[in-house]
């Protein structure tokens, strides 16, 4: 506004202000320019490859490389914060969480850094799943999830406290969609990783042969990759705080088996170790680093072999979104015929509390997930309905003795042999 540049803006009526406006031809409200930042003079949001910005906190938001995974976040994985993945029992699932995210990097151009104590992170890097774009993409998942059950047979057989829950998204809906879907059966394309830019730590290459030496907080493998992370983070720019070397880009990190014996900690083998806060200052320095850069950083950690469990409610509580998943594999699960249909349950632990007091807190608390040839799918965990003629005589035959075995307290029941409703 013109008059609102002055001292004395406040004593001017409005009739002086259009009148001003009236002379000189334009309107009183004009549009600021690129250097004044966005509405109101603040900052304006940075404009980068795969990210959009929540429509809830305005944070800048990245794609966890699983659809499904960014609607339980609230629309995917904030830049500056830590994405814990809880490992399954034999690590089989929780790879692959850890490779969607890498994957999609690459396919939006990201920076990336691999870190392993087990893998080199060139392997890593080239048994990530190929993309699923465009047309292409949308037909194979079509051929993916074409035996489907028609709309009504759906409303008939399932439970009727499921019908108004909102649907989860499985494949591609719009071109629009942020994130992409990838298929496990084949490998990311040569070319993809050749012109993408990465960072690899192995761990056995950063520590000499024979080396016992540590820190007086923190392991040597710890801090080595601490020192590695900010040499990364600070050299490119991606803290901009040179001008210059300012990046408008994002830098993945990603961290496997954290808090292993391969990383020199001995939390999973010993319950009251010396050394037990190692792996908690790690992860208190990791996270101010983050903070203070354009990167996003998922971490998996084989939360269920740790033998205090005072550890684990910290590193849970150091880590901004916490996801576990648990597998069937081994379990009185496997072999349930209820819930035959899905591999395994994930548990969203924790999701971040970001520019407001109150964490938002999914409305889906029974979610499981399940390996298809060509997909690893998340979905709301639904009980098959009880119709068959089989169940139904055996489910009679139980009622009835438990009638029986009600005599004295429902005698009329018990003496009419009738069955009870509820």
């Amino acid at each position: 506004m013109a008059a609102a540049d002055t001292c004395g803006a406040s004593t001017l009526s409005s009739g002086s202000v259009a009148s001003e406006a009236g002379q000189s031809g334009t309107s009183s409200f004009q549009r600021r320019g690129k250097a004044s930042g966005g509405p109101g003079g603040g900052p304006r949001l940075l404009s980068i490859a795969g990210t959009r910005p929540s429509v809830r906190n305005g944070q800048l938001l990245v794609s966890t490389g699983l659809p499904a995974l960014d609607q339980l976040l609230g629309g995917g994985l904030a830049v500056g914060t830590l994405l814990l993945i809880e490992e399954d029992k034999y690590n089989i699932y929780s790879p692959l969480l850890f490779k969607y995210f890498m994957a999609e990097g690459i396919i939006n151009g990201h920076t990336l850094l691999v870190a392993s104590a087990k893998e080199s992170p060139a392997n890593i890097l080239q048994e990530l799943p190929a993309p699923l774009l465009d047309d292409n993409g949308k037909k194979e998942l079509e051929d993916v999830h074409s035996a489907k059950t028609p709309e009504l047979d759906v409303n008939m057989k399932i439970a009727w406290r499921y019908q108004l829950q909102p649907k989860m998204e499985v494949g591609p809906v719009s071109s629009s969609r942020f994130g992409h879907y990838y298929d496990v059966s084949k490998r990311i394309p040569r070319e993809l990783l050749e012109s993408s830019k990465w960072h690899g730590f192995f761990l056995p290459e950063h520590i000499p042969s024979g080396f016992k030496g540590e820190s007086c907080f923190l392991s040597c493998g710890y801090m080595k990759l601490l020192q590695f992370i900010q040499n990364s983070i600070y050299t490119e720019g991606f803290d901009g705080a040179n001008p210059q070397k300012k990046q408008k880009n994002i830098l993945r990190i990603g961290i496997q088996n954290l808090g292993s014996p391969l990383w020199g900690d001995d939390i999973c083998c010993k319950e009251n170790c010396d050394n037990n806060h190692r792996l908690t200052k790690f992860l208190y320095v990791l996270r101010g680093l983050l903070r203070s850069s354009l990167s996003a950083c998922i971490i998996t950690m084989p939360a269920h072999l740790i033998q205090n469990k005072a550890i684990t409610t910290r590193v849970r509580n150091l880590s901004d979104t916490v996801v576990g998943l648990e597998s069937f594999i081994g379990s009185e699960r496997e072999t349930n015929p209820l819930i035959k249909d899905y591999h395994g349950l994930i548990h969203v632990r924790k999701i971040p509390r970001l520019n407001n007091l109150t964490c938002d807190e999914s409305d889906v608390k029974d979610l499981a997930f399940k390996l298809k040839r060509k997909l690893f799918t998340i979905e709301r965990l639904h009980l098959p309905p009880d119709l068959s003629d089989t169940v139904g005589r055996s489910s009679k035959q139980d009622l009835a003795a438990s009638t029986t075995r009600l005599g004295t307290g429902c005698n009329s029941v018990a003496r009419s042999k009738k069955h009870l409703d509820f």
